[in-house]
């Protein structure tokens, strides 16, 4: 067999195969956990700006200069983790994978949208995170931002 052979019979017998979706409590976890690494990261990263300006939080408009710096850490750490491993630590731990409806590699468009799009959907309009509730009713366990991304949640085998 070739190796062109081999890559198609692995395609086709992973798309036959059923696929286990992640409900809300196994994403709710994986959330959590991220949080706790986002916490660490942005703890270690910002914490020198408590010794620039006495420190006063650093002004920048309407927002300060870490809370810019945080959630640009936050939206970073979705879009790469996601794009190079297919997985969060979060979902690692908990045996998560984040793929394509046809298993094709994820693109940097799909991320786009779901991780950028849909999370700052969730995270600036507060009444939309409860529509994150969804992912327990729909079939494929789809949130607002998988619909979005053309993505899924699976367990990974």
């Amino acid at each position: 067999m070739s190796e062109e052979e081999i890559e198609y019979t692995t395609e086709a017998t992973q798309s036959s195969l059923p696929r286990r979706y992640a409900g809300f409590w196994m994403r709710f976890w994986a959330y959590l956990i991220d949080l706790i690494v986002l916490f660490s990261i942005n703890g270690i990263l910002l914490s020198p700006f408590k010794f620039v300006n006495d420190g006063a939080p650093i002004d920048v408009g309407f927002w300060t200069l870490t809370g810019i710096l945080g959630a640009v850490v936050f939206y970073v750490y979705f879009l790469l983790m996601t794009k190079f491993f297919n997985q969060t630590v979060g979902k690692m731990i908990l045996g998560l994978k984040v793929i394509r409806n046809d298993l094709g590699p994820l693109q940097w468009s799909d991320l786009l949208f779901r991780e950028l799009v849909g999370r700052f959907i969730y995270r600036v309009f507060f009444f939309m995170a409860l529509l994150y509730i969804v992912v327990a009713f729909t079939p494929e366990k789809q949130g607002l931002h998988d619909m979005i991304g053309n993505t899924r949640v699976v367990f990974v085998k």
